[in-house]
């Protein structure tokens, strides 16, 4: 994810873990997806920059919010090359804005189960399965 990227990359992928809060493991899953970029150094270790702990922070908003990780992907993909603190708020708009609306979601979901009426018919004198 180019756009992120601003800073020379120093942080190591346990500094990137432990900042954000995940395994080292989802880092280096983060990077095959596109979400963060890295450089090797002379050693062949991965280094990131100073702001790829906030991505993966975002990333587990969005995730836990519901979104696909192509739909993070694409979140990502429609900031704009030189991302300004707006274009950020208006990514936690839309975040928010999707949690909201799978919310409602699963509001009107409980209000069906809850209605009392059966979810299912079962044939008379049968099993259910």
């Amino acid at each position: 994810m180019s756009n992120a990227i601003t800073s020379p990359a120093t942080l190591t992928v346990g500094e990137v873990a432990a900042a954000s809060g995940v395994a080292t493991s989802a880092i280096r899953f983060y990077e095959r997806q596109g979400l963060l970029t890295s450089v090797r150094t002379s050693g062949n270790q991965r280094r990131y920059d100073e702001f790829a702990p906030c991505v993966v922070r975002i990333c587990r908003v969005a995730q836990r919010v519901g979104l696909s990780v192509q739909e993070i992907v694409a979140l990502f993909a429609a900031l704009p090359a030189s991302s300004t603190e707006a274009d950020w708020q208006q990514l936690t708009r839309a975040l928010v804005a999707e949690a909201e609306r799978r919310i409602a979601e699963l509001h009107d979901v409980l209000d069906d189960i809850a209605s009392g009426e059966p979810l299912c018919k079962l044939p008379a004198g049968g099993r259910a399965r």
